[in-house]
């Protein structure tokens, strides 16, 4: 008895946005991440909004809901990115979903 395994490659990418999300990028996700800074002190950053969103509304609204300083940073790679001040991983995914900037399957939250 001869049993044929699939030949599929594991580490191809699969695209599985078909459908059409107004302000955001077919392919990526938004990764919301913290970076350790000095002692205690840590920084959470979004980069991956679409660029039909305005940083600087978002910002705003992001700092008066959550109480953080923040800004909008240009990086080569990944383009304009928004930072805040703090451990606001959980907070900033809920702001994005709750205003319809991105679906909740399309935030990826990492660090620690």
């Amino acid at each position: 008895m001869v049993f044929l395994l699939d030949s599929a490659d594991p580490f191809k990418e699969v695209d599985n946005s078909t459908e059409f999300v107004p302000g955001v990028r077919s392919k990526g996700a938004v990764h919301v991440r913290v970076q350790q800074r000095n002692g205690r002190k840590c920084l959470t950053t979004a980069p991956g909004i679409s660029k039909n969103f305005s940083y600087n509304k978002i910002l705003k609204d992001l700092r008066k809901e959550l109480c953080c300083n923040g800004n909008v940073v240009e990086d080569l790679e990944l383009g304009q990115v928004i930072q805040l001040q703090g451990d606001q991983r959980k907070n900033v995914a809920h702001f994005l979903t709750q205003r319809g900037i991105v679906k909740k399957e399309q935030v990826k939250l990492h660090g620690f």
